[in-house]
């Protein structure tokens, strides 16, 4: 007779509460609060923070709309700036919010989906956009203040591919488009290279990466963000629109402001609980639970002898009375 087989995945939450009295799963499960419970109070706690996104945007776009420094650019400092000019580029502007913002919120959404947990959600856009317009600020005011050529600005300021320079001073005189020509001072830092570090981050603390078990596979997911980022810096430099340094810098912007949007909603991937926010740990301490989150490991067994065997949250319970731990029994409250 075959035998069929089934997968089955448990995810077991270990709690041992601290008073006498212990609260049901039901009452402290706070990975089960939802959008429709917990969203629009949760925005409301976190008001200040959204209306300084609006502050941060507003700055963002009154960078985009000033002259910035117009760099002395001679004769001879223009032979290093003669590139062709591609139009389009390999990674247009139009596709920065796509891989910097909508990609990391599907993978939050995905999340959310999984297990339901409104603050995971909430603090990971409230950081992604604090990384996104923390890192556009500063990266747009660098820009601005040093007004770096482009390795292809001689064709954006001429593009008949004739030179006129001021005979006073010896200053470029472009004769091209003005907004080729504004976006022709902007090539120091690049902003293209700078938006995957928040997700990087976020995928090593949900599929923990450094559980101290050995599964290097999933190094490779956490290095996929930070390879595209790699790879449209690399198009950067490829197109002539930035020099190497200029992508350098931005990738070494974005690894610092990500870092620390990130460990402002999250603890460190490698910490017990690195997966969860602060917000979920905090109010595990408040509710006086000790929280330990184990993941059984897939576990493939056949359905005749199921009856027989025991499940992975008895197993537990059983091996913690085998250690001689004195604890309440182990609870599962969340799939």
């Amino acid at each position: 007779m075959e035998q069929n087989t089934q997968m089955h995945v448990f995810v077991a939450i270990k709690i041992t509460h601290q008073s006498s009295k212990f609260k049901s799963p039901r009452e402290s499960n706070f990975v089960l609060h939802t959008v429709q419970s917990h969203g629009a109070r949760l925005v409301r706690l976190h008001m200040q923070d959204w209306l300084i996104l609006l502050l941060l945007a507003g700055i963002d776009g009154g960078l985009n709309i000033i002259e910035p420094f117009h760099r002395y650019i001679s004769s001879d400092l223009m032979t290093d700036l003669k590139y062709p000019l591609k139009i389009p580029d390999t990674v247009p502007m139009w596709a920065v919010p796509v891989y910097a913002v909508i990609l990391p919120c599907l993978v939050f959404l995905i999340y959310y989906h999984r297990r339901k947990d409104v603050y995971d959600l909430h603090h990971a856009v409230l950081g992604l956009a604090y990384f996104v317009l923390i890192t556009s600020v500063v990266t747009d005011s660098i820009k601005d203040a040093v007004g770096r050529p482009r390795p292809n600005f001689y064709f954006r300021c001429f593009p008949d591919g004739i030179a006129i320079f001021n005979p006073n001073n010896g200053d470029v005189m472009c004769t091209g488009d003005r907004k080729l020509i504004k976006e022709g001072y902007k090539s120091f830092p690049s902003g293209h290279s700078a938006w995957l570090g928040f997700l990087a981050w976020y995928l090593s603390g949900k599929i923990k990466v450094f559980d101290k078990r050995g599964h290097a596979a999933k190094i490779c997911i956490v290095l996929i963000p930070y390879l595209f980022a790699a790879l449209v810096a690399i198009s950067r430099v490829d197109d002539y629109w930035h020099h190497w340094t200029d992508v350098f810098t931005g990738s070494m912007l974005g690894i610092v402001v990500s870092s620390i949007c990130y460990l402002q909603f999250f603890p460190f991937p490698n910490c017990n609980n690195g997966w969860a926010t602060h917000a979920f740990i905090r109010m595990m301490e408040e509710n006086s639970f000790e929280c330990d989150i184990e993941e059984i490991e897939t576990t493939q067994f056949q359905h005749e002898d199921r009856r027989d065997r025991p499940t992975p949250v008895e197993e537990i319970n059983g091996r913690d009375r085998d250690r001689g731990r004195d604890r309440e029994p182990c609870r599962i409250i969340a799939f």
